[in-house]
């Protein structure tokens, strides 16, 4: 693995559950380098799990800390109880009361500003969309506006997966029901523009939590309901936005060592499943090896010569 340079920064997507493959993936980066994630990253930035990560690294959780919260605490935020059998009937499939006590439990009632105040100083972002000012928010712990926001609570409306959890306070839902599911861009444009970092001396690395791709044999589309549509594009809107980002990292900051994980699943697995986490921590071994051997994923990488 190359060495990170003098800054290093971290981007975490959202994925529910799936995020055990970014924490185990961190736990076996922290043993091959012999630091927890709090020393390794200055910045974090994430989307829904990844705003949980995120948070976990400011605080001074390691990987491994974290991968063990996911599986103690998987089956007790996504229950098996009659609303999931009824849903999409009713408002939501999980009620958020066991996610906020676990939230509450880790971070207590420490506020976005906090983060600023430590020692050394954390910049942690997190992505949350406001439904009533029809914009995304990005709550960042040195902006005024958001320094007195507890950090449960913007963890919390990160991960309001619309129809998965309540909406939070009447107007915040995840973050990346907008084009931040993978919050890369968002952590380059922090790192250069607002901690005024050197891009020739910082590292940002992008963890995404799994992806299948899908393909259809010729004229099957042809074939198709309307419902059968649903899944295709809704798959093709979360990868083709995520891929987005990382390219927009790679054509507009050219001196930033940027490095994108990404780790191919054999099968879909569902966000919201923790009988799964055993396969997921399997991925995550993969995924913490691709770090580690500096196997960017190929799929968003620009062959030389070839313009976007």
């Amino acid at each position: 693995m190359k060495p990170f340079r003098k800054h290093v920064a971290i981007a975490v997507d959202g994925g529910g559950i799936r995020g055990v493959i970014v924490t185990r993936a961190l736990a076996v980066l922290e043993e091959h380098l012999g630091q927890s994630c709090g020393e390794i990253f200055s910045l974090a930035a994430g989307t829904s799990t990844g705003s949980i990560i995120s948070a976990g690294i400011g605080i001074g959780k390691s990987g491994a800390e974290m991968y063990d919260l996911y599986c103690q605490l998987g089956a007790k935020v996504f229950p098996k109880t009659w609303r999931c059998y009824l849903w999409p009937l009713c408002r939501y499939k999980y009620p958020n009361g066991p996610l906020i006590a676990a939230l509450k439990e880790q971070l207590g009632e420490m506020t976005m500003g906090d983060f600023w105040n430590s020692e050394p100083k954390k910049d942690v972002v997190i992505t949350v969309r406001d439904l009533v000012e029809n914009r995304t928010r990005f709550v960042k712990p040195w902006k005024e506006e958001y320094r007195d926001w507890k950090v449960w609570k913007t963890v919390l409306s990160s991960c309001a997966v619309p129809t998965y959890f309540p909406v939070v306070d009447g107007r915040y839902v995840d973050g990346g029901v907008s084009s931040y599911m993978n919050p890369c861009y968002l952590a380059a444009y922090e790192a250069q523009f607002c901690l005024n970092w050197d891009p020739r001396e910082t590292t940002l690395i992008s963890l995404g939590t799994g992806r299948v791709r899908h393909s259809i044999q010729q004229g099957e589309a042809n074939r198709w309901f309307p419902w059968n549509w649903i899944g295709p594009v809704l798959d093709t809107f979360l990868s083709d936005t995520a891929d987005l980002q990382v390219r927009l990292v790679r054509q507009f900051f050219p001196d930033l060592d940027f490095r994108r994980f990404q780790v191919d699943l054999e099968e879909p697995i569902a966000v919201d499943d923790p009988s799964k986490i055993d396969e997921l921590t399997r991925y995550g071994d993969k995924l913490g090896q691709m770090i580690i051997n500096d196997e960017v994923d190929p799929y968003t990488v620009r062959p030389a010569g070839v313009a976007t």
